[in-house]
């Protein structure tokens, strides 16, 4: 018997946009064109994309309502948000297995 691969056990890169609520979706839609027309700056990470956004209580709050939805869909993203200190810039950063930058460039990438 052989040990599962790591790609094996990682989940399918596919969104199923389903897995957000009917009523939920369209709203997330457009609230995450809002939250990507906000981005000041992108980085190119080894495993994803860094997205740079204002340090205010109103992005801040955005934020983590895309991430709360957006993780539904997509399950095999990872997510971490960094705020600098001394009112520095808010990070979103989203990673994952190979092949996610693809994911997210065809997600995102006519938003940022």
């Amino acid at each position: 018997m052989t040990k599962p691969s790591a790609a094996e056990n990682s989940p399918a890169l596919v969104c199923d946009l389903t897995a957000i609520e009917a009523e939920q979706r369209d709203h997330h839609i457009i609230a995450t064109k809002r939250l990507f027309n906000h981005v000041q700056a992108t980085h190119e990470l080894e495993n994803g994309y860094a997205f740079r956004l204002p340090n205010d209580t109103d992005t801040i709050r955005h934020t983590a309502e895309f991430i709360i939805q957006e993780r539904k869909c997509c399950s095999f993203f990872t997510f971490a948000l960094e705020l600098e200190a001394s009112g520095g810039p808010l990070w979103l950063r989203i990673t994952g297995q190979e092949g996610v930058k693809e994911v997210i460039r065809a997600e995102f990438g006519e938003l940022f």
